[in-house]
């Protein structure tokens, strides 16, 4: 399928994607609670300074301010029926100030999980899902996406149905799902889980990979469990910015500027190709994350014990895979959510 995206993963040898959407608009006054997608139509300036934060500290792709644009989730404030259209205009002011950058920038059309459960564990049915994430695709396609883009999720039931959904919508994607419990998604995925489940699906994605999730480390763990699993294909890391702390009523990110250059070059020499932050991440970690890639050469792929050194120790003695006999001993941490 000839995209963008794809065109431009064909020469070169990473991208540097965007970093978070939240953790920037809470900076600019955004309520705990409140729908950032509502933002999209009364505050556009607003939404238009986020993507265009990421543009010009380097990002060569920016998701767009929707993941949680879908019908369930905005049912939740009484919005479910706006759905395509707050993806619609999301989209089209990502457009706007992509297409305004002076470089090729890719458009990616956020999409993340519905918020419920599927079936048989939950209510949640293969085709209400389908039907949720098919809408969301149609408006963000009319708003100039260059690629769907479905995150953070746990289930792979779910990741399914946004293949299928694409797939309606005849557009490209990508996706990445959260391992944040002991090396596993939520619901259980192992990244080798991952890696073979995106080989049988009718329509794989572009790109897969990894977001959010417990920290940098052990986002480095999981990349490295994709590439063991030997897949081909253009792997996603967008990684946290540090550990999350309550200050002041709202929660910060520790992550320096530096520490996210240096989990950029590890990333990379891991095996990812498309390389960005998630909750945490600002402009000015993207900017060193840019310098960093473009002033260090490639090197080998790194240890367990070389992430834990120059990052910091995992969360988990289990990258959820294998045989763990030989890893490394490592500092326990509490379970986080973004």
């Amino acid at each position: 399928m000839s995209n963008p995206l794809h065109d431009l993963l064909s020469t070169r040898d990473w991208l540097l994607a965007d970093g978070a959407t939240g953790t920037n608009l809470f900076n600019m006054g955004l309520e705990s609670g409140d729908p950032p997608e509502f933002w999209n139509d009364t505050k556009p300036d607003n939404i238009r300074a986020l993507y265009r934060g990421a543009v010009d500290a380097g990002s060569d792709l920016f998701l767009t301010n929707t993941f949680g644009g879908n019908a369930s989730r905005l049912k939740l404030h009484n919005a479910g029926h706006r759905a395509r259209e707050l993806s619609r205009i999301g989209a089209e002011l990502a457009r706007e100030i992509a297409d305004s950058a002076g470089r090729k920038i890719i458009v990616a059309g956020s999409v993340g999980p519905t918020g419920e459960i599927m079936e048989p564990v939950g209510t949640l049915s293969h085709a209400s899902a389908v039907e949720m994430f098919h809408e969301q695709a149609e408006g963000l396609k009319e708003g100039g996406a260059d690629v769907m883009w479905v995150e953070t999720i746990s289930a792979p039931e779910e990741f399914r149905a946004a293949a299928e959904a694409f797939a309606l919508a005849d557009v490209a994607w990508c996706g990445t799902m959260s391992f944040d419990t002991a090396g596993r998604t939520m619901m259980g995925m192992t990244s080798e889980g991952m890696a073979e489940m995106i080989e049988t699906l009718p329509n794989p994605p572009l790109a897969f990979g990894a977001n959010c999730g417990t920290g940098a480390s052990d986002l480095l763990r999981t990349v490295l469990g994709f590439t063991s699993a030997g897949t081909q294909r253009a792997i996603i890391a967008k990684g946290n910015a540090g550990i999350p702390k309550y200050v002041d009523g709202h929660i910060h990110y520790d992550g320096t500027p530096d520490l996210m250059a240096r989990y950029a070059i590890l990333a990379r020499n891991a095996g990812a190709k498309i390389i960005g932050g998630c909750c945490g991440t600002m402009p000015e970690h993207l900017r060193a994350m840019r310098e960093a890639l473009e002033t260090t050469p490639k090197g080998d792929a790194p240890t367990l014990e070389q992430i834990v050194a120059e990052i910091g120790p995992f969360s988990s003695d289990s990258d959820g895979t294998g045989d763990q006999s030989g890893a490394p001993k490592r500092e326990r941490r509490g379970r986080r959510r973004a």
